[in-house]
């Protein structure tokens, strides 16, 4: 039996690590070769693609691709972690803002924005993770990074005693941390802010609807009907421009050679990474245009 490839859409559970979602798929699918394609914290849920057998080769192109989450944040309180599994280190006694206010102020987020990493998370510092330091009690200067947010949109105002709950859409780049986005949208209202409850609820384009809860997989592995729920490769990676390369040209585009222009339609228009495909349309693998103008291989997945 060959291996499972292509990439396969999981819901993630709360109380998982991404890293557990993956050994749990390995042990079920009864397959070592799984990558992940973005990190989710414990206690987030939603969309998790994972890359099976040769789509592992993806995973990269996948990763940068956009993400959207639907997250609650409490104005009033504010964490270590920025969220609720932290110590609430601040509180106010009471909040006044309107929901015009609320809307506006996210609305101010939408755009290229600059955030400085939450020390509770895995980037690394001189060698080690931030939340590694954290939990020894340091705390370190982090640079900012810039990430883009590309939507934003107030969902719904709950008022229920101090402090009210904000939920919204976002839909951002990689690099995001929604959890400081949280933080810097209650700072911009004047009062601390918290992330209570986060759902990734599309990445790479795969929303979750597409989607499949562990136990599902399980199900659909013992009846021999998981090959239909697979995303091909290079169909998870559609935003690549296609190309076809001529019959007379494919064997030597397989083994790697670089060809000429001349023999890849329709002409080639930029420096990045492309999709290469026969006249048949099998896909052969990603192609780029090298220093020299020629086509030259940076992942072959078909077959010589």
């Amino acid at each position: 039996m060959s291996e499972l490839s292509g990439v396969l859409a999981v819901y993630k559970p709360a109380g998982f690590t991404s890293h557990d979602v993956v050994a749990k798929a390995r042990r079920i699918l009864g397959m070592k070769r799984i990558g992940h394609t973005g990190t989710l914290d414990p206690q987030v849920t939603g969309v998790l693609p994972l890359c099976l057998g040769r789509a592992t080769r993806v995973v990269e192109y996948i990763q940068e691709l956009p993400k959207e989450y639907v997250a609650t944040l409490r104005l009033g309180m504010a964490s270590d972690t920025e969220d609720l599994t932290g110590t609430i280190t601040e509180t106010v006694d009471e909040v006044n803002v309107t929901d015009e206010e609320i809307a506006a102020v996210l609305n101010s987020f939408q755009g290229v924005i600059s955030q400085v990493p939450p020390m509770y998370s895995a980037v690394k510092v001189d060698g080690k993770r931030l939340y590694e330091l954290a939990r020894e009690g340091k705390t370190v200067e982090r640079k900012s990074r810039e990430v883009e947010i590309y939507e934003i949109e107030l969902l719904n105002v709950t008022r229920n005693g101090n402090y009210p709950d904000i939920t919204f859409r976002a839909r951002c780049s990689k690099g995001t941390y929604i959890r400081t986005l949280c933080v810097d949208i209650g700072r911009a209202l004047g009062v601390p802010g918290v992330m209570v409850k986060l759902e990734r609820t599309m990445s790479a384009g795969i929303t979750a609807e597409h989607c499949l809860t562990l136990e599902e997989i399980a199900d659909h592995k013992e009846a021999g009907t998981l090959d239909s729920h697979l995303l091909a490769a290079d169909e998870a990676i559609a935003h690549l421009p296609q190309h076809k390369v001529m019959d007379e040209k494919k064997k030597a585009a397989l083994q790697g050679q670089r060809l000429s222009l001349r023999f890849v339609a329709p002409e080639v228009e930029t420096d990045g990474d492309f999709r290469l495909y026969d006249l048949q349309g099998e896909f052969l693998g990603i192609y780029k245009l090298d220093e020299t103008g020629a086509i030259a291989p940076v992942k072959v997945f078909a077959q010589v």
